[in-house]
Formats: structure tokens, sequence, C-alpha cells
């Protein structure tokens, strides 16, 4: 088994980079460092004092240290993981536009009165949930040693659990919409005929390249597909069927 040191450094870089900003809010927050309310998403402070920090800050908060907390970390660890090393190898750009456009979609969803919430961290996890029950359909879950399922059905098996354990019912639905939305744009629609029309920006691109983020590669890789990130992984999904499976037994045994 490999030490902890290794395994983050094993991590690629958006979801290794998405979760450490999390762990470190967390933590900031826990030794005062800073007030939670000037990195939440107030909407009136946004518009009328141009606080815009807030409209990405909030995204980097899910809770105070609690057994929650460390389920939503593990599952950053693990959905992002397996998109960003599975369907998204090598394409990093594209994996981070998935991210920047769930965060758009969940600030929209969020003007909605009903839906309005101070963090949206747990949504853009969810969502990242969502999408990898989406490109692992017949992946075996195994909840607590209990229950056994298809992971196409995890997301609505961990929003009945969240449900049991009293956690909020919103940001898990404000992240399926958000992942729902990105999956149809980029998956079911092209494969209906339609166009994807929310390709990764060639900003993001250069953002990534300038960083340095994309994994090395010797292979040509294209950078306009009609078909969206994720279809190009419906090969590697076709195998979840064979073993590929995975197990929540460690998120609730700790």
């Amino acid at each position: 088994m490999s030490s902890p040191a290794e395994f983050y450094k094993s991590l690629p870089p958006i979801t290794k980079a998405y979760g450490t900003i999390c762990l470190m809010t967390t933590v900031a927050s826990h030794l005062g460092l800073y007030r939670l309310e000037n990195i939440a998403l107030i909407h009136e402070l946004v518009f009328s004092e141009f606080q815009v920090w807030r409209l990405l800050t909030n995204f980097f908060f899910l809770g105070n240290f609690s057994m929650n907390f460390g389920i939503r970390l593990l599952m950053i660890a693990r959905y992002g993981v397996q998109l960003e090393q599975g369907p998204f190898q090598r394409r990093t750009a594209d994996f981070l536009w998935m991210m920047i456009f769930g965060a758009i979609s969940l600030l929209a969803l969020s003007i909605v009165p009903i839906l309005r919430g101070a963090f949206l961290g747990i949504s853009l996890v969810f969502m990242l949930l969502y999408i990898c029950s989406r490109e692992f359909p017949n992946a075996q879950v195994n909840i607590y040693g209990l229950v056994a399922l298809k992971a196409f059905y995890l997301p609505w098996a961990m929003l009945a659990l969240d449900v049991i354990f009293g956690s909020p019912l919103v940001p898990d639905l404000m992240g399926i919409i958000a992942g729902h939305l990105y999956y149809f744009l980029t998956v079911l629609h092209p494969l209906a005929g339609g166009r994807n029309i929310i390709s990764t920006p060639r900003l993001v691109h250069k953002l990534v390249a300038r960083a340095r983020l994309e994994y090395p590669t010797n292979a040509r890789v294209p950078q306009e597909r009609t078909t969206g990130v994720a279809f190009t992984g419906r090969s590697y999904r076709l195998n979840s069927s064979t073993g590929r499976g995975f197990s929540l037994r460690r998120f609730w045994s700790s």
C-alpha cells in the first residue's frame, strides 16, 4: 500500500488542487483565520457592493470538520480521480471546463430563492458523483457492506442517505441538475444528432498549457470534437461491467 504522501502525489492536478483548497479552507476556518461570512455567497453583496470573489470562494467550503466533511472530501478523491484518470485522461482542460461549467450552472440555479445557499461546494462535489455515475453506470457499488447496486443509481442512494442523516436535500438536487445538464449537452444531445455547444474554450486550454497541468503524451489528442468530452470515454465506460466496480464501504466505516 502506498503512503499518504505517495497517494497525494499520484492525484491528478485538478482534483488535487480542488480537494487541497477545500481542506485548507476548513482548516483555516477551524483556526479562526477568517470569518465564514466573508467567503459565503451573499447575492446582495455581490451585486450591490461588487464583492465578486464570493462567486468563487463559496465553492471551497464543504463544512466544518465532521464525518460529512470527510465523506465529501473522499468523494472528491474518489470520483474526481475516477473521471480525471478515466474519460478525461489527458484532457485536463476539458475536466477543468466541466468544473467551471458546473460552477456557473450552480450559480445560476442559486438565483432561485428556494435554491439559495451560502456555499455551493457540496453541490459541485455531488455533480462529480452524478457524472461519474453516468460514465460508469454498470459498476457495482457497495454501500456500508449492506446494499449493493449499480453506480447509475448511486446519486439517488446518496441523496436518500443524506435525508436519513438529516443533511439538507437542496444541495444534492442542485448537483444532480448541474451534472445532468452537462451530461445532456455533451453526450445525450450529440448522440441525438445535435452539436456540442459547450466545448472547452481555447482560453481554458491555454491556461492549462501555461500551468503545465496536462499529462504528457506522445499521442496526438484532437482539440476539437463534436460529441463532447464525456462521449469519448464511452469505450472506457463499457468496461465497467467487467469488474471495475468500486465501493463506498470506507466512506461509512470511519
